[in-house]
Parts: C-alpha cells; sequence; structure tokens
C-alpha cells in the first residue's frame, strides 16, 4: 500500500509541474487516459492540488491609464498655477488677494498630490506587471517593501486630507467676505491665511506621520498597488482611531464648505434682489443718483462663488464614497461583522473604486479655475447670444454717462 500511495503521489508531482510550465505544452487532453480512480488510498485530486498550489492571478493593472492621469493632472495644475499667478499679480492689494493664495495653495498640493502618489503607484504597477508575467513559473508575490509602503500611505492621507481642508478654508473665507465685509478687512489678511494654510498643513501631516511612529500602521490595499491605512481585517484602537479621524474631517470639511457656500450664496441673492429693487427706485426717480461703486466687488464675489461652489461640488462627488466607505467599513469591523470572504473582497473593490474617483478631484480641481473664470465666461455668453454684445456696449456707454453725469452734479 505504501508503495502505490508513494507511485501515485509522484505521477501527481509530475503532471503538476507539466501543467503549470509556461514553456510545455498542454498536457490537459493525457489526463483523461489516467485513471485515479482505482487508488485504494485517499489521494487528493487535481483540482484540490491546483487551488492550493497555483495562487490566483490577478490581472495586470492598467499602466498606460495611470501614465495618462499622471500627466494629465501635471499640465493642468502647472497652467492654472500659471493663470493664477498672472491674476494674482493684478489683485495682490485687493481683497481677493487672500482667496487667490488659498486657490494657490489648493493647485500646489494637487501638484505634489498627483506626481509623489502618482511616481509610488507606477512603482508598483510595474512590479505587479513584473510578478504577473512570472506568475506561471510559481513565483511567490511579494508585497512591497515596509517603508515604501509606509511612505505611500502617508502621502495618500496628507495629500488626501490638505485639498478638503484648504477648501475648507476657501469657503469660510468667502461667507465671512461676503456676509461680513468689515470683520473680514479687519481680520482676514494674506498673512493670516498664510498662517491659515501651515496649520491646516501640519494637521494633515500630523495625521500622515502617526503611523509612521507605530500609532497605527499602513497596510497594501487591493489589488497590491497602493498603501492606506488599514481598514479591514483585525483591527487594533489605533487603526480604528485613525482610520475614522480620516474619514471624520474629511467628511467635516466637505460639510462646512456646503453649509459657507449656501450661506454665501443666499447673501449674494439677497444684494442681487436689493440692487434690482434700487435700480429700479432710480429710473422711477431720475433726478437721483446713485453710485454703484460695488458693482465691480460683487462681480468679484460672484467670480470667486462660483470657482469656489464648483470645486466644492467636485470634491463632494470625489470623495464622498471613499470617506463614507472607509467609514462604514472600518465601523463594521467595530461591531464585530468581519463576513465573509467574498463580502470582505467586494467591500475591498468598494474602496477601490472610492479611491479612483478621489484623484480624479486632483485633475479636475485646476479645470474649475481655469473655466470658471470672467474672461471665459464672457466669451462664452458672446458666443451664446451674439446679440449680447452689443446691449453690453449699450449699457456700459450709458452707465459711463449717468456717472459723468452725477459727477457733474456735485
Amino acid at each position: 500500500m505504501d508503495g502505490i500511495e508513494a507511485e501515485y503521489s509522484l505521477l501527481l508531482y509530475d503532471v503538476m509541474a507539466t501543467v503549470s510550465a509556461p514553456s510545455s505544452p498542454s498536457v490537459l487532453h493525457h489526463l483523461p487516459e489516467l485513471n485515479f480512480s482505482s487508488c485504494p488510498c485517499p489521494c487528493p485530486s487535481i483540482q484540490t492540488l491546483n487551488a492550493t498550489t497555483m495562487p490566483p492571478l490577478i490581472n495586470p493593472p492598467s499602466f498606460g491609464l495611470s501614465c495618462f492621469t499622471m500627466t494629465l493632472g501635471g499640465l493642468s495644475n502647472l497652467s492654472a498655477l500659471g493663470i493664477l499667478a498672472k491674476s494674482y499679480v493684478r489683485f495682490r492689494h485687493r481683497a481677493k488677494a487672500p482667496f487667490l493664495l488659498l486657490v494657490g495653495a489648493l493647485l500646489l498640493t494637487d501638484l505634489a498630490g498627483n506626481l509623489i502618489p502618482g511616481a509610488f503607484a507606477l512603482h508598483l504597477h510595474l512590479g505587479q506587471s513584473q510578478r504577473h508575467r512570472v506568475a506561471a513559473g510559481m513565483r511567490d508575490t511579494t508585497e512591497p517593501a515596509g517603508m515604501f509602503c509606509q511612505l505611500f500611505g502617508a502621502s495618500l492621507v496628507f495629500f488626501g486630507l490638505c485639498p478638503l481642508l484648504l477648501g475648507s478654508a476657501m469657503a469660510v473665507e468667502r461667507c465671512m467676505g461676503i456676509t461680513q465685509p468689515l470683520l473680514h478687512s479687519a481680520l482676514i489678511t494674506v498673512s493670516h491665511m498664510r498662517l491659515a494654510v501651515l496649520l491646516l498643513s501640519s494637521l494633515a501631516l500630523l495625521l500622515a506621520g502617526l503611523p509612521l511612529v507605530d500609532v497605527g500602521s499602513y497596510t497594501t490595499q487591493f489589488p497590491g498597488t497602493w498603501c492606506f491605512l488599514t481598514v479591514h481585517g483585525p483591527l487594533s484602537t489605533a487603526d480604528t482611531s485613525l482610520a475614522l479621524t480620516f474619514s471624520g474631517l474629511g467628511l467635516t470639511a466637505l460639510s462646512l464648505s456646503l453649509i459657507c457656500n449656501t450661506l454665501s450664496g443666499l447673501a449674494l441673492l439677497q444684494a442681487r434682489l436689493s440692487s434690482q429693487g434700487i435700480r429700479t427706485n432710480t429710473t422711477a426717480a431720475p433726478g437721483r443718483y446713485s453710485r454703484t461703486s460695488s458693482s465691480p466687488l460683487r462681480s468679484l464675489d460672484v467670480e470667486m462663488m462660483a470657482q469656489l461652489t464648483a470645486i466644492t461640488m467636485v470634491s463632494c462627488v470625489c470623495w464622498s464614497p471613499f470617506l463614507i466607505s472607509i467609514s462604514l467599513l472600518v465601523g463594521q469591523f467595530c461591531r464585530g461583522g468581519q463576513g465573509s470572504s467574498h463580502t470582505v473582497r467586494q467591500s475591498e473593490k468598494l474602496v477601490l473604486l472610492g479611491l479612483r474617483m478621489a484623484t480624479w478631484n486632483q485633475i479636475l480641481d485646476p479645470w474649475v479655475y481655469i473655466l470658471l473664470r470672467r474672461a471665459v465666461l464672457r466669451r462664452v455668453f458672446q458666443v451664446l447670444q451674439p446679440d449680447s454684445r452689443s446691449t453690453l456696449t449699450q449699457s456700459s456707454s450709458c452707465t459711463t454717462a449717468s456717472r459723468r453725469q452725477g459727477i457733474g452734479l456735485h
């Protein structure tokens, strides 16, 4: 009996070695000739050995798509920074300067967040593609190096949290500038905004650096091409706290931006209705003259609010799925509901999808600033309504004449 078992074990080993060899021809058509049913010993089947000895292969990631998004994001942010530099020179001594400073910090963060984590991701893409090519030779897939994964995870946390915090700071600045202009002129200065950028960046850096000093940990995430805070599996108290803090800060920043933008929009709408009422009264009484020196400032407010609202909406659409999925996944493990392997894999795919959506935020932010400018919107309006150009010219000439008349009366 021992001799028969040894013979069948050697035969199965030869068959599996031949099947797993990448350069040898297929021998599956010879398998029906081997009658394993007559074996008196409980030998494992070929399917069982295949499942236990050959690890499941994951398709290599799309390297070209990663290169394309990284290049597009870098060029977009560089273009927006060039336009912003020209605007900052024009408005450096005006009320728009603090807002432009925050926009510049946001674009610089998006640019660095595209290049630095993108370089880490491309390195892991190349490594996984190489491991996929040699997987048929039964070579083990290896995890990324410990320090490499730590730095990759820290960069994702820092460059993911910074844009959200800066976006909320922009919303608060505009809300104060529109609803409380006197308080804004007294408190909100360029130096104060620089301090705010430094504090928000330090907060994001502190959270990203805690796992580097063994407070929490960064682990490789599905499908092995990125590293992040531990959000599945057995979670320690530090891992749970860090993941919930990251998602909580992100969702709080988005909520604060939405609230401030709503208040600013309502204030601008009220000012618009009030100006229409004043204009109607002025038309009814031609002897009166009302100065509209605040209209250029209101135009700037509308332009900044349009940009800020679009940036906030893009951030909500791109980041909410990732932040919510992390909160739900960590909360599920906190309640002790680990679930089956199929459920865990589905949750990992959802987190991966959320991350891919979040990476588009750094690509879309600069285009929001580039497209939602007064010069671009004016040209689009003229293309859509060709007759509006003459109307605008006539209205501007009438406004100039009325101002001259008012000056003559004074």
